[in-house]
C-alpha cells in the first residue's frame, strides 16, 4: 500500500513537473497573470486575479510556513488593485528549500462587483509541488469569507529551489491598508 501510494505521488509530481516546468520559471520571474477563458469560469464571473509573491523557506519534513504578499487586480470596470498579506502553512511531506515563488488565482463573483478586503480569510486544502531549479505546484483550496466573492478552487504555483511536497495546506489572507 505504501509503495503504491508513493509511486502514485511520484508519478503525479513528475507529470506536473514535466508538463509545465518552463511555465514555472516564467511564473517565478514575474510573468503576467494567466489568461483565463470565460468557459473555464463556471461558478461565477471572473472579476480579476490575485497574484501572490511567496517568500522562500525550508521544508522541515513535516511542514513549512512562508509569508505571502498579494495583489488583487480587477479585470472588469475600473482597474482596481488591492493588497493582502498572509501566510502559507503546509503540514505533510515537505522536503527541500525554495528561494521565492509566485501563486496565481482567478477571483470569481456571482456578479461583476468587488469590495475592498473581500478576499480576506482562511483557505484550506491540499498542495503538490516539485522543484528542481524551477518548479511547479498545484493547490486545491477552498474557504475565505462567508461573502460571495471567492478564489478559484485550483491555483498554480511556480517557484525556484529544490523541493518536493505533498501536504495539507492553509492560506491566510488579511487585507493590507
Amino acid at each position: 500500500m505504501k509503495k503504491t501510494l508513493a509511486l502514485a505521488l511520484t508519478t503525479v509530481t513528475l507529470a506536473l513537473t514535466g508538463a509545465v516546468a518552463a511555465q514555472a520559471a516564467d511564473l517565478a520571474n514575474s510573468a503576467p497573470a494567466p489568461s483565463y477563458e470565460e468557459s473555464d469560469v463556471r461558478d461565477g464571473v471572473k472579476i480579476g486575479y490575485l497574484e501572490c509573491e511567496v517568500g522562500g523557506g525550508v521544508g522541515y519534513v513535516l511542514g513549512s510556513a512562508k509569508e505571502i504578499d498579494c495583489t488583487f487586480k480587477s479585470t472588469v470596470g475600473a482597474e482596481r488593485t488591492d493588497r493582502y498579506t498572509g501566510a502559507v502553512r503546509k503540514m505533510g511531506v515537505d522536503l527541500g528549500f525554495t528561494t521565492r515563488g509566485k501563486l496565481v488565482w482567478a477571483v470569481l463573483a456571482p456578479t461583476a462587483g468587488y469590495h475592498q478586503g473581500s478576499l480576506s480569510g482562511l483557505y484550506q486544502g491540499a498542495s503538490v509541488e516539485a522543484t528542481v531549479g524551477a518548479g511547479v505546484g498545484a493547490n486545491v483550496l477552498v474557504g475565505g469569507t462567508s461573502g460571495s466573492i471567492h478564489l478559484q478552487t485550483i491555483s498554480v504555483t511556480g517557484q525556484l529551489g529544490l523541493n518536493l511536497a505533498a501536504t495539507g495546506t492553509s492560506v491566510t489572507l488579511t487585507a493590507a491598508n
